[in-house]
């Protein structure tokens, strides 16, 4: 045994075993990323479109002999004493077949080929269809055939009619009726305060209540007419209808207004492909979702995640840092300090709902319910702060990476050198002016790194952000130009969206593309901020290269 262990043969078989572990590590992380990103953007990819003929029809679902179909996925269904293969097609039409995909065994197939000039189209509503384009009608009667020279610009222009018009609604809708409603609201408002004002005080409101008031007739006119404006509109969307075939025959129509994109998977050459796939990836990021979270773009998940990130480390980092400072730098060394730090660090492992239960008492009702009472008692029940917010979700989590920070920032203060604080208080400086000036830039580094273990630990929480203000769908970003400046309306965010389609969505099969998509997202959102962090972490790390942490 002795001669074994002077050999060293037995440390050099650890250092290949610590390699071996590294290494697999590594595989395991990045073949994880490769699973979530092939998943992911698959659905992004336009797949062909194939006309499959089945032996015997489906009885539970009407889709005929015949169906159109993209290719999802091949299977063993396990389940059948002869063990059968299944394909999984994407059949789309989800009003008329009554489900968006469908398993179809092999046997089934009997004939399977690619369907000529078959669409694929975008809706706002009921998902995808896929059919093969008849032709074009107008309201007035004219018609246009798919086979003819002028089809393919004129479907073009009517969509981009129909784009504009939709775009000047949700301009009309959002901006200028928005406006509107919310100087109704803010004039209600003031109306309850000046009567609560003059009930408690004496004094009489009634000339600024009756301005008031005019105020609101006016705004209310002003919104009527608005409201026959985008009648007029939604009326002008309306013109045209495209007539579509299935693969059994049977004729079907779609107004143009309710299309917002279309491809011919079957007709696009690799560059083509390629350009879809990147306008797909950014409409993706730039939308809104719609049709329960499964269609659409995930935009509003974003901003809420990014916004929230960046409050919780600009409330945590404060604290935390100041917090650490007093523990090492001038509490008494002694039991009490002892337990602090213990409580500080059992607080690392205490379960994130708790914090979020702790949110909603403390905060949402403690704080926010008194903070209503105190500043708007005019408004008798209806809360301002008392609610779910962005800000009660920032400081929710920013209490729960609190103890990251301060354990952090401990150990690169105790990182730096004592003979640097003994030369700084030689010279004449206070304690406080050798923290300030020498100790904390000097442990900077460090306090970053605290930093961005805390956001990469923030920006992923779900359970607590489910009770603090996080929603499935948040119709306005949590932004404004007045007080309170958004920091009290509720917010999307990366995590519940993935958690709310992979577990409460209606279409299952619809939403994993979206669930594998999301989680990439947030993935790089994560490693966005954190390499934000890491570059001002190295830019300190060279001007204060003092710090042994």
């Amino acid at each position: 045994m002795k001669k074994f262990f002077k050999k060293g043969s037995f440390g050099e078989s650890m250092v290949s075993m610590t390699s071996l572990g590294l290494a697999i590590g590594v595989m395991m992380t990045v073949g994880l990323l490769l699973l979530i990103l092939v998943k992911g953007f698959e659905s992004f990819w336009p797949k062909p479109i194939y006309e499959i003929t089945l032996k015997q029809p489906d009885a539970n679902v009407s889709i005929g002999s015949s169906l159109f179909g993209q290719k999802i996925s091949l299977k063993e269904n396990k389940s059948f004493e002869n063990k059968q293969t299944e394909w999984q097609f994407f059949i789309g039409n989800r009003e008329l077949y009554g489900a968006s995909f469908k398993y179809i065994t092999q046997e089934n197939i009997t004939h399977l080929k690619r369907a000529k000039n078959t669409i694929n189209l975008e809706r706002l509503e009921y998902g995808r269809l896929l059919g093969v384009p008849l032709y074009l009608e107008w309201y007035d009667g004219k018609k246009l055939e798919y086979g003819s020279a002028d089809f393919a610009k004129s479907f073009k222009e009517e969509l981009h009619h129909v784009e504009g018009l939709r775009k000047k609604l949700l301009q009309i809708e959002k901006k200028e009726m928005g406006r509107l409603s919310e100087g109704i609201t803010n004039n209600k408002d003031e109306i309850k305060r000046l009567e609560y004002l003059q009930e408690k005080e004496g004094i009489d409101y009634s000339l600024q209540i009756s301005e008031l008031e005019e105020g609101i007739k006016y705004n209310q006119s002003q919104f009527l007419g608005l409201e026959e404006q985008t009648a007029k509109l939604r009326k002008g969307q309306h013109r045209s209808t495209l007539h579509y075939a299935l693969a059994s025959g049977e004729q079907h129509k779609i107004e143009v207004a309710e299309i917002i994109r279309y491809y011919y998977p079957n007709q696009m050459n690799i560059f083509e492909k390629i350009g879809h796939f990147c306008s797909s990836f950014w409409y993706f990021l730039s939308e809104n979702p719609r049709e329960a979270n499964t269609e659409g773009g995930v935009f509003p998940a974003i901003f809420g995640t990014f916004l929230m990130t960046i409050l919780m480390s600009i409330l945590v980092m404060p604290f935390g840092v100041i917090a650490a400072i007093y523990l090492r730098e001038y509490a008494k060394q002694g039991f009490l300090v002892r337990a602090v730090r213990i409580s500080v660090n059992n607080l690392a492992g205490v379960p994130s709902i708790v914090f979020g239960l702790f949110g909603v008492g403390f905060f949402i009702y403690g704080l926010g319910g008194n903070l209503d009472d105190l500043l708007y008692p005019w408004r008798s029940g209806v809360p301002t702060w008392g609610k779910g917010g962005i800000m009660w979700a920032a400081l929710t989590l920013a209490l729960m990476t609190l103890p990251v920070v301060i354990v952090a920032t401990e150990e690169a203060l105790s990182a730096v050198p004592r003979g640097v604080r003994e030369a700084a208080l030689a010279c004449g400086a206070s304690k406080w002016q050798t923290i300030q000036r020498i100790v904390l830039p000097s442990a900077a580094p460090g306090i970053m790194t605290g930093l961005i273990l805390a956001m990469a630990r923030g920006a992923g929480e779900v359970a607590p952000l489910m009770l603090v203000g996080v929603v499935k769908f948040a119709p306005e970003l949590p932004v404004g130009t007045e007080w309170p400046f958004g920091l009290n309306q509720s917010f999307m965010h990366l995590g519940f969206h993935i958690y709310d389609l992979g577990f409460q969505s209606p279409d299952s099969e619809a939403a994993k593309p979206m669930v594998f998509a999301t989680t990439f997202l947030l993935i790089m959102l994560v490693v966005i901020l954190n390499l934000f962090a890491i570059k001002i972490r190295s830019h300190l790390s060279k001007k204060y290269g003092s710090s042994g942490f």
